[in-house]
């Protein structure tokens, strides 16, 4: 929980860039942040918003790594070239938007390097926003060894066919039958991507089959409203849903 920690406490972390194996075992760049010391730590895969592979997913791996997680933040854009956040995203953009297979690959490719760091307890979660949040679903119905899931307000989870693209070939809810893990759902009541009426759906979907899911709705919030940089973002509606995750995690990871 946010300020949860003994003031006498220790406080220490490494946070740099690497390069991992990843899509058509290609090296690609990740943000990696953990805690100093001996551990054992449950690991986070970060999968980055549709802004790219930016300062705000890098502040966000910091403060989980702050309450005790290894995270991984990969660049799934790493084959639009090198240039700012903003550059590489409007590339990607224009070249028809990264194909799920590859973002699937990296995200695997990130669950397995934190598992086998030699400080880590073999928990790993998964988290997203925006179109991270849609990702982090599809790896939580279809990869192996995801511990714990958090959508953050992830939009095209529930797709009609006529949005369907090459590269984004399924809707993830297809997929929902697949869910191993323990879901969080994040969502504001003003979103237009997700849409409410598209959580509902997701939520019948998810209770009809059993799985084991919560979903928390803020009103008053939109669409990413943890971004501190934008006008969407909203004090009291983040803050209560970070430490919905922080429970979260500490529940499944730790």
């Amino acid at each position: 929980m946010w300020n949860s920690f003994k003031t006498s406490a220790y406080s220490g972390m490494i946070a740099e860039t690497i390069r991992i194996k990843a899509h058509e075992d290609k090296f690609i760049q990740a943000y990696y942040s953990r805690p100093i010391g001996d551990g054992p730590f449950p690991g986070i895969v970060l999968i980055p918003h549709m802004p790219g592979w930016d300062e705000m997913c890098r502040e966000a791996a910091r403060r989980f790594t702050e309450h005790g997680y290894s995270v991984l933040c990969p660049d799934i854009y790493a084959d639009f070239g090198d240039g700012t956040p903003t550059e590489v995203s409007t590339r990607m953009r224009e070249a028809g938007i990264v194909h799920d297979d590859s973002v699937m690959a990296d995200t695997d490719a990130s669950l397995s390097f934190l598992r086998n760091q030699t400080n880590a307890n073999g928990k790993v979660g998964v988290i997203g926003m925006c179109s991270g949040g849609r990702h982090t679903f599809l790896a939580a119905c279809t990869l192996d060894g995801v511990d714990a899931a958090v959508d953050l307000w992830g939009g095209g989870v529930v797709c009609e066919p006529e949005k369907l693209t090459p590269s984004k070939p399924v809707a993830p809810i297809d997929y929902a039958e697949g869910l191993k893990c323990p879901l969080l759902g994040i969502f504001g009541n003003e979103d237009k991507n997700p849409t409410p009426q598209e959580v509902d759906i997701l939520e019948e979907v998810l209770k009809k089959l059993g799985k084991n899911y919560e979903f928390h709705r803020y009103d008053g919030a939109g669409h990413a409203f943890w971004s501190h940089d934008r006008t969407a973002y909203r004090v009291e509606q983040a803050m209560d849903s970070w430490n919905k995750c922080f429970e979260f995690f500490e529940k499944y990871l730790k």
